[in-house]
This record gives structure tokens, C-alpha cells and sequence, in this order.
């Protein structure tokens, strides 16, 4: 009697769906067997998978297909999975000797635009910045610290940042980021700071200039090293250092509902937030560049504040401000 045996190598995502559990069941009731020529043509599917998986036998001698145990089915599916997984962890723990030359490769080959100094590497060149960050962003797969100075973010690197941020967090790390106040009053980072805490990032504003920095799982920190170059920091207590800086700063910035503000876009507190400023005796044009606004824009808001407040005077209105923020 010839059989067609089921494949062993059977994945479980093969499994049948909902319309061969449903065939297989009507096979029981009738029974157990049916016979192949009385399988109506909207079934063949069903009963391939059927067959695939191991719980319908043909029996070519009369024709028929039997109803197999689904115990044995899952006895025999359990073991290939069980001998799969045993594969697949001994090529994992293969996969560094098998790459290994290109490792070394990669560890030894010259980084163009690189000044090494002991702990320190100094990249130059915003590309090569880019690059070297990417890397770590790769490479690295804990937690990632980010300082972002100024208002607005760019409007042309959302979509990178978007992915480096998705890959990261797709491999377990975590995010967190801290812009200054002028990134609340700007709508592409508005929208972007929405679209990062969406997938799991955490980012807080700060009401104070802060540095641009950034850390890796606390065992690479990156800063400005010149008008275009970046220290690449590798040092054990530098970074625990910089770790720390950037904790004290997370424990003074405020949280943003980015999703709330993304939605109706116009800060309310853009004006209070220029007062705050004007109190601590910020000119218009430091106020703009603190905030990442046009002068134009923080000419509007004091406008609006000296009518509210009745200054006819900047600095009459710098003085008021300081006793509402500092009073």
C-alpha cells in the first residue's frame, strides 16, 4: 500500500487555519475517512494543508484520505522544532568564527578623517559624524542619551532618525531624549517628537540651554569637538560622567504631551515661555535663538505680553516678568 508521508520539516506557522480545522473536524464526524474523489474543489487547499501537516494519510490503493491522531502529529512536529532549535543554535554559536576574518577586517581597516588619541577618537566631517553614530547606533543595543540643543529639529534627517530610532528600539533598547523649550514651539519637531514617543521613545524639554551630547549603553558618549568634528569618548569614568550630567538634566525637564501638541500646534505657553526668558534678562534676539523662533515671531509674543502686562517699556516688561516667575 503506497502512503504519502507529511512533511517533517513542517514549520508551525504552517499549521492549519481555521477552514482545514474545520474540514478535519467534518472528516471525524463522517467517520474519519474520505474518499479523495468526493473532496469538492473549494476544499483542495484545505486538504493540502491538511496533508502537508500530517493529519489526513492518503491511501492510494482505494482512494481515501484518513484522519490521523494529533497527538502524534504534535509529537513529531515538537521533535523537528526541538532539532531545528538545536541547529540554529549551534550556527548562532558558530556565526563569530565564521565571520571573524571579516571582524578583524572591520576592527583593523583606517577610518578616514579619524585623529585617534588613546581613549578619544575625533571624527571630522558631519557625513563621517553621521556615520560613526549610525555604527553605534547598530552596534550598541541598551540605552541610548541624547542632548539636543536649540529649537527646531531638521526637518530633512526626521526620516533617519525615525529608523535608527525604530531598529534600536525594535532590539530592545531604550531612548531617551531632551530637547530645549524651543523645540515645543516648532511643528516638524512637534510632529517628529509625536511620531518617536508613538514608537516608544521618551523625550522631556529643558527651560535652560543645555550641550548637545550624546551616550551609548554608558560606554560611549559622543560631544562637539571643534565646528565640525565630534569626540568619539570611550573612556570608563568620562562617560560615567556624562551619563550623569545628562541624568541631573532629565530630573529638571519637563515632560510634553508631543501627540496633544502635534494635533493643535500653536503653544499656548509660547508667550509665557518668552517671559520666563525676558525675566532672566535674555534679549529679543537670544530669546529667538534660544528658542529656535525668528525675531519676528518672539517681536509678536512681546507685543502681546507688554499689552497684557501694560509695559510700555522691554525692560519694564523684563521687570514685570520677574515678579511673576520669580515672586
Amino acid at each position: 500500500m503506497a502512503e504519502h508521508s507529511p512533511r517533517s520539516d513542517a514549520p508551525a506557522s504552517a499549521l492549519p487555519d481555521a477552514p482545514a480545522r474545520a474540514l478535519y473536524r467534518q472528516i471525524l464526524r463522517d467517520g474519519g475517512r474520505i474518499r479523495i474523489a468526493d473532496v469538492p474543489p473549494e476544499d483542495a487547499a484545505a486538504v493540502q494543508s491538511l496533508l502537508d501537516v500530517g493529519l489526513l494519510k492518503p491511501y492510494v490503493l482505494d482512494g481515501s484520505l484518513s484522519a490521523v491522531n494529533p497527538r502524534s502529529v504534535t509529537a513529531r512536529i515538537g521533535a523537528d522544532l526541538r532539532a531545528a532549535g538545536t541547529r540554529l543554535l549551534r550556527q548562532a554559536e558558530e556565526l563569530p568564527d565564521l565571520l571573524g576574518d571579516l571582524t578583524s577586517a572591520y576592527d583593523s581597516a583606517p577610518r578616514a578623517h579619524d585623529r585617534t588619541a588613546g581613549p578619544v577618537r575625533i571624527v571630522e566631517g558631519a557625513a563621517n559624524i553621521r556615520h560613526g553614530v549610525s555604527q553605534l547606533s547598530e552596534e550598541l543595543l541598551h540605552e541610548a542619551l541624547s542632548l539636543q540643543p536649540g529649537g527646531a529639529r531638521p526637518a530633512d534627517a526626521a526620516d533617519d532618525i525615525l529608523a535608527h530610532a525604530g531598529r534600536f528600539l525594535g532590539l530592545g533598547g531604550s531612548i531617551r531624549t531632551i530637547y530645549e523649550t524651543g523645540a515645543r514651539l516648532d511643528p516638524g519637531t512637534v510632529q517628529l517628537a509625536a511620531r518617536l514617543t508613538g514608537i516608544g521613545c521618551h523625550l522631556r524639554v529643558a527651560p535652560f540651554a543645555v550641550p548637545k551630547m550624546l551616550v551609548f549603553d554608558r560606554t560611549v558618549a559622543v560631544v562637539p569637538a571643534g565646528a565640525d568634528a565630534a569626540a568619539f569618548i570611550e573612556d570608563p569614568s568620562t562617560v560615567a560622567f556624562l551619563a550623569e550630567v545628562f541624568e541631573s538634566y532629565w530630573r529638571l525637564a519637563e515632560g510634553v504631551n508631543w501627540s496633544a501638541l502635534a494635533e493643535s500646534p500653536t503653544d499656548p505657553a509660547a508667550p509665557e515661555q518668552v517671559g520666563r526668558l525676558l525675566a532672566q534678562g535674555l534679549t529679543q534676539r537670544a530669546i529667538a535663538s534660544r528658542l529656535g523662533q525668528s525675531e519676528r515671531t518672539v517681536a509678536a509674543h512681546i507685543a502681546r505680553l507688554r499689552e497684557q502686562y501694560d509695559a510700555d517699556t522691554l525692560f519694564q516688561l523684563g521687570w514685570q516678568m520677574r515678579g511673576v516667575h520669580h515672586g
